[in-house]
């Protein structure tokens, strides 16, 4: 069973501390949850672990994990050096509708505006159980960081919206990318073409790049 959610930010942040140095199997016991062998097919097994301790509530809704005090949680893996080892899923990338939409009404914008990183070992050769958590970061982007989200965000929603999803790549964006989001390339969702008709493309999600979030845990841990 999942902890009661926290009232405030002070008790999340408790908690969060309170993980630090924890094992992975440590804490699955504790909410009698099965540890994976390995996580190529339960890659979210770590964020429902960590959500379930710290009571976060929004699951898969388009609003931070703890909506009531503005705070979205992020599970990221690291290597030995503190260096993420993926880019960090923000939300599903809306591919049609989108006449009108704007950065500010945006679930990315939203997700954005401040979340709390629980760093976790994520190395293979750990196994699942004995991976340990790390220090808990709040944080919350400096204008310049919200103005390249924003940059790169305005950009690639207007290449979705000239029907250019399709030649959108990873390679887009300084800080934000666009990438697939399905569990294989047969899983199709409406999009629009360069006609300005409904077709069908690959599903599609936000990540924020490697180099942004390893520069977030340098600023939090080396200023």
């Amino acid at each position: 069973m999942p902890n009661p959610s926290p009232t405030s930010i002070d008790e999340l942040m408790q908690r969060a501390h309170n993980m630090a140095g924890l094992r992975l199997g440590d804490i699955a016991f504790e909410h009698a949850m099965r540890v994976p062998e390995n996580l190529k097919r339960e890659k979210g097994w770590v964020g429902q672990l960590i959500e379930a301790e710290l009571g976060a509530l929004a699951g898969s809704k388009p609003e931070p994990d703890f909506a009531h005090l503005g705070i979205e949680l992020k599970t990221i893996p690291i290597d030995a050096n503190g260096k993420p080892l993926e880019t960090t899923y923000i939300t599903v990338a809306p591919l049609t509708d989108i006449g009108g939409l704007t950065w500010e009404q945006s679930v990315v914008c939203h997700k954005l505006q401040s979340i709390l990183w629980i760093p976790v070992q994520g190395e293979r050769h750990i196994p699942v159980c004995e991976r340990r958590i790390g220090t808990p970061v709040l944080w919350t982007p400096s204008a310049k960081q919200m103005a390249l989200l924003k940059q790169d965000w305005e950009e690639i929603m207007e290449l979705i919206a000239l029907g250019k999803v399709d030649q959108v790549t990873a390679k887009h964006g300084e800080v934000l990318q666009l990438r697939p989001k399905a569990a294989h390339s047969r899983i199709r969702t409406e999009s629009i073409n360069e006609q300005g008709q409904t077709t069908l493309s690959n599903p599609r999600g936000f990540y924020l790049k490697i180099a942004f979030t390893q520069q977030i845990l340098l600023q939090a841990f080396y200023r």
